[in-house]
C-alpha cells in the first residue's frame, strides 16, 4: 500500500496493486457525504484487431464489440439487474465505452460494501448466450438509429470519418448496423477474456471512505477468485495516412440552422512529446485562438453570425491529433472564412500562455473539491499516462513558451475536412 499527497491539493491518494495485477486508488474527501466508484478496463472501441489472451493468432472483431460487451455486463445469470440492484440501495449506476476503455460505475453514500463487492461480482461474472446477444442487438440497432437521427453525433461521427483512414476511431463507438448483426457470443468471450482480466483493470473510489477498508474489501472480494496468466495485449498498430478521407461532405437535414464542423488532421510523429502533452499546448492554442473569451468569438457573437460558442474538440491515435471546431451560423461560409482566417497565424505569446496556466491551476482548485472531478482526473491520467499526476502545479508549470512555439513551429493544418448539415 502506498500513500503519496496531491500536492497543493490536499489531497491523498492511497494506491496498491493486487496479486492478480488489479490496481486500486482511493482518495477520501471526509467533508462531503457522498462515495463515487469507478471500475474501469483499458478496452474502447478502437481495439477490433488484436491477439486473444492465450492465443498467438491475431483476431478481427466486429466494430462496436466494445460497447455491446458493456450492455450485455449488465444481464446477470442470476437476473439480478445491477440498475435495479444499485437503485434499491439509494445509488446511482451506469457505464460508458469510449475509444480507449470501458468503466463501470456506481455512486451513492449507502451499503458502500455491499455496493463495491457487487460491482466487482458483476463485472467479473459474464454471462453471453446466443440467444440474450441477439435480444441485445435490435436494442442497439435502435440507439445507432437514435443517434443517427441527431444531427450534432451524425456531424461528429461523420467529420471523425472523413478525417481519418485506416484507423479505426473513424468509426462510431457502438459501431454500424451491419457491424453489430455480426457479433456473436463468442466474439465478447474473446473480447471479455482478453481485457477484462485484473491485470487491465483499475479500480478508482473518491468521496467519504477509508482506504485501507476499501483495499481489504477488495483484496477479500479478488482472492475468492481465479484468473489465468495475463499477457499484454498485442493490438494492431495502423499506418494512417496524413491526408484525410474526404476533404468535403454536406448532407441535408430537418434542420432550422445549418451546422458545420471543421476538422484538422495533424501529424505529431516527428514531435518529441508524449501526445497528451501536445494536446494540452494545441488546445491551449486554439482556446486563444477560437476559444469563448477569444477575440473572434466575440466577433462572431457580436455580428449575430453564430448561435452559441464555437466548440472545440480535440480526440488522438498515437501518431494524430483531429482538432474539431463546430458552430452553427445561417452565414456558413462568412464564419467557416473568419475561423480559417484566424488559425493562419497560431503564434501565442508568453503572456497569454501564463494567463491560461492561471486558468488551469484555478480549474485543478475548483476539481480538488469535486469527487466526480477527482476521480475522473485519476482515471484520465492513468489512461494518458499510465499513472497518478501527483503534482499538476508542476505538470502546468512545465508548459514554456519554447515549447508551445516549437509545437507550433511543426503544426500543419492544411489535412482538413469541412462536414456541413444543412436545412432540407
Amino acid at each position: 500500500m502506498e500513500k503519496s499527497k496531491l500536492e497543493k491539493l490536499d489531497l491523498v491518494l492511497t494506491s496498491e496493486t493486487l496479486e492478480n495485477g488489479l490496481t486500486i486508488y482511493v482518495i477520501p474527501k471526509e467533508n462531503v457525504n457522498g462515495i463515487y466508484a469507478t471500475f474501469s478496463t483499458k478496452f474502447g472501441s478502437v481495439y477490433d484487431e488484436f491477439v486473444p489472451n492465450g492465443e498467438k493468432k491475431m483476431i478481427k472483431v466486429p466494430l462496436g464489440v466494445a460497447h455491446f460487451l458493456e450492455h450485455k455486463m449488465f444481464e446477470q445469470k442470476d437476473e439480478i439487474d445491477p440498475f435495479t440492484f444499485y437503485s434499491e440501495r439509494g445509488c446511482d449506476a451506469n457505464a460508458n465505452t469510449s475509444n480507449y476503455k470501458t468503466t463501470y460505475l456506481f455512486s451513492g453514500s449507502n451499503s458502500f460494501n455491499e455496493n463495491l463487492n457487487y460491482l466487482l461480482d458483476y463485472v467479473q461474472d459474464p454471462y453471453f448466450t446466443d440467444e440474450n446477444v441477439e435480444k441485445e442487438k435490435g436494442i442497439i440497432e435502435q440507439e445507432i438509429k437514435m443517434y443517427e437521427d441527431d444531427p450534432f453525433f451524425k456531424m461528429y461521427n461523420g467529420i471523425i470519418y472523413n478525417s481519418f483512414i485506416k484507423h479505426p476511431i473513424k468509426y462510431p463507438i457502438a459501431g454500424t448496423i451491419k457491424d453489430v448483426r455480426k457479433i456473436t457470443k463468442e466474439d465478447l468471450y474473446n473480447c471479455y477474456n482478453t481485457f477484462y482480466h485484473p491485470a487491465n483493470m483499475f479500480l478508482v473510489i473518491t468521496g467519504n471512505v477509508n482506504p485501507e477498508e476499501v483495499i481489504e474489501i477488495v483484496k477479500i472480494n479478488q482472492e475468492k477468485k481465479k484468473f489465468p496468466k495475463f499477457n499484454k495485449v498485442k493490438i494492431k498498430e495502423y499506418d494512417e495516412p496524413n491526408k484525410v478521407e474526404k476533404e468535403k461532405e454536406q448532407i441535408n437535414m430537418d434542420i432550422e440552422i445549418p451546422k458545420v464542423a471543421i476538422g484538422y488532421k495533424i501529424d505529431c510523429s516527428k514531435l518529441n512529446y508524449n501526445i497528451n502533452d501536445i494536446k494540452t499546448y494545441l488546445g491551449t492554442i486554439l482556446d486563444l485562438k477560437l476559444g469563448r473569451t477569444s477575440l473572434l468569438n466575440e466577433n462572431l457573437q457580436k455580428q449575430n453570425l453564430i448561435t452559441h460558442d464555437l466548440d472545440i474538440t480535440l480526440i488522438n491515435t498515437n501518431k494524430h491529433i483531429l482538432a474539431i471546431i463546430m458552430f452553427e451560423s445561417k452565414e456558413k461560409e462568412q464564419v467557416l472564412k473568419q475561423i480559417e482566417e484566424s488559425l493562419k497565424d497560431l503564434s501565442i505569446t508568453k503572456e497569454e500562455l501564463e494567463r491560461k496556466k492561471k486558468v488551469r491551476k484555478s480549474n485543478c482548485i475548483y476539481r480538488s473539491d469535486n469527487i466526480y472531478s477527482i476521480n475522473n482526473k485519476i482515471m484520465s491520467n492513468i489512461m494518458n499516462y499510465n499513472k497518478v499526476i501527483l503534482d499538476d502545479y508542476k505538470k502546468i508549470d512545465e508548459l514554456n513558451i519554447k515549447d508551445a512555439q516549437k509545437i507550433i513551429e511543426n503544426i500543419n493544418l492544411d489535412n482538413k475536412t469541412i462536414y456541413i448539415i444543412d436545412k432540407s
